[in-house]
């Protein structure tokens, strides 16, 4: 800084103040200046670095090189796909800037459109899946109630009858659905609050399973529940809590084979507390892991929708467990069973 002039200075101070990214570049494409907004998002160490190496788009490599070549302001789309998903609108514009003592260079100004971006397509995705997940059943009861009202059931008392199962396994269905769709909607609004209540993990772990007794008797499944300490406290919210074993604990039931066993662990680590639950059901295959939480996503949708799935439960587990900054953990292997790992923050 104390190579600078006054007027240099004067121009860093100004750009520190910009919530976009501004990068300076020379002819080479290497980074001369950047303000303080890119050294939050990108590192420290921008200096001397190739853009390349923070911004791997060959879209923006072409246009700095357009811009530089043309002396014209370029605007391009930028995506990044690893680390994690981000996504840009970059302005190009040629320079000379007295932050880069070269007569070739250009100054990129990033805006942040991620999750304006996330949110376009989550809507469009949210829009076509639930359309799909709603218009099997709607299909279902449409028809029934057809057959009973115009076709060769409407004055056949016993044929109504089989139909009427049928009907209300299907709004059943669609009430699941919906009730998971709100559920989901409401957590992910919520989700940057972090709760304060004062909870015990075991405590709510062994509410659940007493709400499953029957469910877990008729299956013919024992639960094996351990944990040293007679506490586990974090700090959270409890309806939300038991929606997440809720979630955890029914889907190791319904996976599960008759006889087989559940293991639920809890493991005070002083800074976390981790909770495992381990089936000895069907497993999940390797390649699928990665997805599992997604929504809608079903790795047998057949198998999923015989026992009531609506393939929103472990979405719904991701979500809670991020409002509690808890880290979630899947191992798996087909035909071995699954586990499923949430490891809390202290209280």
């Amino acid at each position: 800084m104390s190579n600078l002039s006054e007027i240099q200075i004067q121009e860093i101070k100004f750009l520190d103040e910009l919530l976009d990214q501004v990068i300076i570049l020379d002819k080479s494409k290497n980074i001369c200046c950047a303000n303080k907004s890119a050294y939050n998002r990108f590192g420290s160490k921008l200096e001397g670095k190739n853009i390349s190496s923070i911004l791997r788009d060959a879209k923006l490599l072409d246009s700095i090189e357009t811009s530089i070549n043309q002396k014209k302001t370029q605007i391009v789309d930028v995506e990044v796909k690893k680390p994690n998903f981000q996504f840009y609108k970059a302005s190009i514009i040629p320079g000379p800037s007295k932050l880069c003592n070269q007569e070739q260079s250009v100054i990129i100004f990033l805006k942040d459109l991620t999750e304006v971006f996330k949110t376009q397509k989550f809507k469009s995705d949210f829009v076509a899946n639930v359309s799909h997940e709603l218009r099997t059943p709607l299909q279902s009861i449409k028809l029934g109630l057809e057959t009973i009202n115009q076709g060769h059931a409407t004055n056949d008392f016993e044929s109504q009858k089989k139909f009427l199962p049928i009907l209300l396994q299907q709004t059943s269905r669609m009430e699941t659905l919906v009730s998971d769709l709100l559920s989901l909607s409401k957590i992910e609004l919520e989700e940057h609050i972090r709760p304060t209540d004062k909870l015990d993990l075991k405590e709510i772990i062994l509410h659940v399973v007493e709400i499953h007794k029957q469910i877990i008797k008729k299956n013919d499944i024992s639960v094996d529940i351990k944990g040293e300490e007679s506490k586990y406290i974090i700090l959270g919210h409890r309806d939300r809590l038991v929606e997440v074993f809720t979630n955890l604990i029914d889907n190791a039931i319904k996976y599960s084979p008759k006889g087989k066993k559940i293991y639920i662990s809890l493991v005070n680590n002083n800074e976390s507390i981790t909770v495992s639950i381990r089936d000895e059901g069907i497993g999940i295959p390797k390649k699928y892991i990665p997805r599992i939480t997604e929504r809608f996503f079903r790795v047998d949708p057949a198998k999923s929708k015989e026992v009531g799935g609506t393939g929103l439960g472990l979405a719904i587990v991701k979500h809670i467990a991020n409002q509690h900054r808890a880290e979630t953990d899947i191992k798996s292997e087909e035909g071995k069973g699954t586990e499923f790992i949430l490891t809390f923050p202290n209280s």
